[in-house]
């Protein structure tokens, strides 16, 4: 499984054989007003740690008889395992898209609209850029967004009309979108934009990079299992890939990643 996928590239992805994924974190205390000659008081530090189970997979398997896969000029097995794990991987990206629910809510108010979804236009989408910079400063991201980088990922309708936006503004950037094209993972006015027709309809996602988690178990993940044997009993070879993984938002990063509604 070495495509490059947009899960990869959005969220901390962790590999491992644990179970639980955890996030401990620290209470931030609260600064003291002082005047000279008086005592202060010690806050007592708290840790908390957040975790959660991940226990959801994904699985592929198929089998072929051996006088098909003898006769076939087009089925390799190699071939099959290949494009499975292009399924099983696509099939992760859907199940990150499907979280949307827990993401922070941002509709046409947040960029000067009425409330409820936007319907995403060459005119209003600097504005839904601009503005998902703008809810992410307000929930003090700011450092983690200059380090990590943030995103959008866009419908291949949105993304085009991205390119012609691209194209029409500027200098420099619209000689390159004139040439090449707004190719997916595009840095623009600051976000790194994708282009996905796996999102869930009327959602598009965003925000800082690496701050939804995603557990991925490492001892399944990228395994294709190939059983000669005649599985079931039945003349033939079974091919299965599988993928266990979990996603979780963490309390501290609940504004950081954003539900943009659209229509």
């Amino acid at each position: 499984m070495d495509n490059v996928t947009l899960w990869k590239e959005i969220c901390r992805v962790e590999y491992t054989n644990q179970r639980l994924l955890h996030n401990p974190y620290l209470t931030d205390p609260t600064v003291q007003t002082g005047e000279r000659g008086t005592s202060y008081t010690y806050q007592v530090i708290t840790e908390t740690d957040n975790s959660v189970t991940f226990s959801t997979f994904r699985i592929l398997p198929q089998f072929i008889d051996r006088a098909d896969l003898a006769q076939s000029t087009f089925m390799r097995q190699m071939e099959m395992a290949d494009r499975q794990a292009q399924l099983v991987n696509e099939s992760i990206e859907s199940n990150l898209y499907a979280q949307h629910g827990s993401f922070y809510d941002f509709d046409g108010v947040f960029i000067g609209g009425a409330s409820g979804s936007i319907t995403v236009s060459i005119t209003n989408i600097d504005d839904i850029i601009r503005n998902v910079k703008r809810v992410i400063r307000l929930a003090n991201g700011d450092s983690l967004l200059q380090r990590n980088g943030g995103f959008i990922v866009w419908r291949p309708a949105d993304f085009e009309k991205l390119e012609n936006f691209m194209q029409a503004s500027g200098f420099n950037s619209a000689d390159t979108a004139l040439k090449d094209g707004a190719v997916p993972g595009v840095r623009y006015m600051g976000l790194d934009h994708y282009s996905s027709n796996l999102l869930v309809a009327t959602h598009l996602v965003g925000g800082v990079k690496k701050a939804l988690h995603l557990g991925v178990l490492r001892d399944t993940y990228g395994q294709v299992m190939v059983n000669d044997k005649d599985p079931n009993e039945t003349s033939g070879i079974g091919i299965v890939t599988r993928a266990d993984f979990g996603f979780v938002l963490w309390n501290k990063m609940g504004s950081l990643v954003m539900d943009i509604a659209v229509t």
